[in-house]
């Protein structure tokens, strides 16, 4: 049996906001564009995208991420994750505009490797990620106390997910740490302990507790959570020297709903199913599939699955549907059953990218992306540092 459907999705009271179509109070960074966004109903809007990137030429290079919807991915040059995608905007000197249709700590890493003269934008200033919103500078600042306070943070190194803050980069880069991604996770935490007796990880407590009890062998009493809203972290002196992996209460509003329930469900539904998740999954989600793996090891995975297989996709709507439709002789199907797009990834739709592309081609710079001098030393540090890793 074969299906390029790879979803039964029932609409929710949060449909809208997870479309993209509704503001989210707690990460909105600005919604109004400076001129008039055509009307998503404009039947021109594919042939204006088009002649406003014709008239461009080589001063635009458009970046899409994998989980942005079908009608921007058209008009990417490259697509990728957030680290590859950076790296591709800084391997293209030439490009004097960066549009990249991604989140908001996305654009903020391509603004950091890419050079001066370069100007990275991103096409809604809505979209950012509530994963990193999850991890204020001042409250990272403050658990730093913290573990000052309990004696343990001169033997404690950071490591920060690359779905973070300019700000907490630069946090990690200051105090001797890395970056990682969810591909080279393990290889990030394995440096860090070679340099300290603890992890501090930042934001994303799932990736660090799947990377280092999945990975590595620690056990889950290794690790205790950080709770920024609470006094101390919500820990004692006692639970902070005794860890070895501080993680930070995290997590991907997208990975974060898929359940064990989930996992059983489809199993039920379809025999044999091969259950393929992302490493930002829950712990017993991630303990309960066949393979575990980042959105480029998904990709290759589907790519390299021989036809007539069947697989289960725990990771962001708007790319289980691409596969479904790129592997017509394979059963691919989202591992839940209601809604779960990218809430600010979907911001980024065809009516504001052609609104980008006509303003930067009049000659109207919008919406750009800039992280300050310091910050980014210190980010770029750590960044730098991921790329050194064995």
């Amino acid at each position: 049996m074969t299906t390029t459907q790879p979803l039964d999705v029932q609409p929710t009271p949060l449909a809208l906001l997870l479309l993209g179509r509704e503001s989210d109070p707690r990460s909105e960074r600005g919604v109004e564009c400076p001129g008039d966004l055509p009307a998503p109903s404009d039947p021109d809007l594919v042939e204006r995208a088009r002649a406003a990137k014709a008239r461009l030429g080589d001063r635009v290079f458009i970046l899409g991420h994998h989980y942005q919807r079908d009608e921007v991915i058209e008009f990417a040059d490259v697509t990728g994750d957030s680290f590859k995608l950076a790296r591709d905007a800084a391997g293209r000197p030439e490009a004097e505009y960066i549009v990249f249709c991604g989140v908001h700590f996305m654009a903020e890493s391509a603004d950091i490797l890419t050079s001066e003269r370069q100007q990275v934008i991103l096409p809604d200033l809505a979209a950012g990620c509530s994963m990193a919103d999850m991890a204020s500078a001042e409250q990272v600042a403050e658990c730093w106390d913290v573990l000052a306070e309990a004696g343990v943070a001169d033997v404690t190194v950071p490591v920060s997910y690359m779905n973070s803050s300019a700000d907490i980069k630069s946090f990690t880069g200051r105090h001797g740490g890395t970056i990682c991604t969810s591909s080279n996770a393990r290889r990030a935490l394995e440096w860090a302990f070679s340099r300290g007796e603890k992890v501090l990880f930042l934001p994303d407590q799932h990736l660090g507790r799947n990377t280092a009890v999945r990975d590595m062998g620690f056990s889950l009493d290794d690790c205790v959570v950080y709770n920024p809203h609470k006094p101390n972290g919500g820990l004692t002196v006692e639970q902070l020297r005794a860890a070895k992996m501080i993680l930070w209460r995290g997590h991907c509003s997208v990975h974060g709903r898929f359940s064990l329930e989930s996992v059983e469900d489809v199993r039920a539904r379809i025999p044999g199913v091969n259950v393929l998740v992302h490493p930002e999954c829950k712990h017993e989600v991630v303990a309960a599939a066949d393979y575990v793996g980042s959105t480029e090891h998904i990709i290759t995975m589907l790519d390299e699955a021989p036809a007539g297989s069947a697989w289960a996709l725990g990771t962001e709507l708007n790319l289980v549907r691409r596969l479904a439709n790129a592997h017509p002789d394979k059963q691919i199907v989202f591992l839940d059953k209601t809604v779960c797009f990218c809430s600010t990834m979907n911001r980024i739709d065809l009516p504001h990218l052609v609104w980008t592309l006509e303003s930067l081609a009049d000659g109207k710079l919008v919406n750009r992306i800039q992280v300050d001098a310091e910050t980014e030393h210190f980010a770029k540090l750590a960044l730098e540092q991921m790329l050194a890793l064995p």
